[in-house]
């Protein structure tokens, strides 16, 4: 059973795992499981070049984030699973807990977040109930979006980068990704707001 697993291994489900994975030194996190599903397959991250992304050297490509991020996150947090070469096919909401259904596993988790791409080829089971039109895309090119509240779908269910509505912007991804796990971190710590920065 893991507490939080996350969909995705783009910008938004990394910097998410990230974030959730500095948290493990405090009390309130010590005990949580976190996993994230790197399917990484679609990600528009694998064609992007940036010049444009304050803290990135101009040149910077997509693909050395993904390769570099999966690093990052083994040797800085490694008590974040990191589940590879699986596709979600399913999530199945239960009283208490969501069941999610790979091409090779099923898990158990209290908490999701979803975070792959925007587009209408999204095959994921049990997520049809909140799909709709991206409110910020170009409508020619049927972008969608899992409706949410400031990245929440609803109980237990989080949302988490260009298919939580915003901007396909490597910043705004990695934002969201995030802003999703210091909700998380908060919820985990009885409400009481919960941020986390390294100091020198």
């Amino acid at each position: 059973m893991f507490d939080v697993l996350i969909v995705g291994g783009g910008a938004a489900g990394m910097s998410c795992a990230l974030v959730l994975g500095s948290a493990q030194n405090k009390a309130f996190a010590e005990d949580k499981k976190i996993g994230i599903v790197m399917h990484q397959k679609a990600s528009h991250l694998q064609t992007a070049l940036f010049n444009n992304v304050l803290g990135l050297a101009p040149g910077t490509t997509g693909q050395t984030i993904l390769d570099e991020g999966i690093e990052q996150l083994r040797s800085m947090y490694p008590d974040v699973t990191q589940i590879a070469k699986e596709k979600v096919l399913a999530l199945i909401k239960t009283d208490d807990f969501f069941t999610v259904r790979t091409n090779k596993q099923i898990y158990n988790s209290k908490l999701v977040v979803v975070a792959v791409g925007y587009t209408n080829l999204l095959t994921i089971k049990g997520l049809e109930p909140y799909i709709e039109p991206h409110p910020r895309a170009v409508a020619e090119k049927e972008r969608i979006w899992l409706k949410n509240t400031n990245h929440l779908i609803t109980e237990g269910l989080y949302v988490a980068g260009t298919l939580a509505g915003w901007r396909s912007q490597f910043a705004i991804a990695s934002g969201s990704g995030a802003q999703v796990a210091t909700d998380i971190l908060t919820l985990w710590n009885d409400g009481k707001d919960a941020q986390l920065h390294d100091k020198v």
